[in-house]
């Protein structure tokens, strides 16, 4: 099983497919990992040699920031969002939408679950 980035890559899957498993390369990285190193992409992960294993790992840990350091990278960003007091900063403490995204429905990811609250009492005449 080939381990990349601290990550055990599905043996079955297909190179380009299976790059996507670790955190911080999607599809289209995928496909440029694959070009830099020569490795074809419809290589099943099983079946890729130690220097080709070798020559992946050498690409994604020199080249691109992936796993925990993009998730540090990320958290921190967010953190400085909050610590200098933005708009984006508030909303992620407060847990709301960040993107402008409406509030009064939906926004349910976000929030979580419904809180009932009790409406109004009708007049009586």
């Amino acid at each position: 099983m080939a381990r990349i980035a601290g990550v055990d890559l599905p043996r079955d899957k297909r190179a380009e497919i299976g790059l996507t498993y670790i955190y911080g390369i999607g599809p289209t990285r995928a496909k440029e990992i694959l070009a830099k190193t020569g490795v074809s992409p419809d290589t099943r992960i099983k079946d890729l040699n130690d220097s080709e294993v070798a020559a992946l790992r050498q690409v994604v840990e020199n080249d691109y920031q992936v796993e925990g350091d993009l998730r540090r990278l990320e958290a921190m960003s967010i953190k400085r969002l909050m610590d200098i007091g933005t708009v984006r900063g508030r909303r992620h403490r407060a847990g709301l939408p960040v993107r402008g995204q409406r509030t009064r429905t939906n926004a349910r990811t976000r929030r979580g679950a419904r809180k009932t609250v009790a409406g109004k009492k009708k007049a009586t005449r």
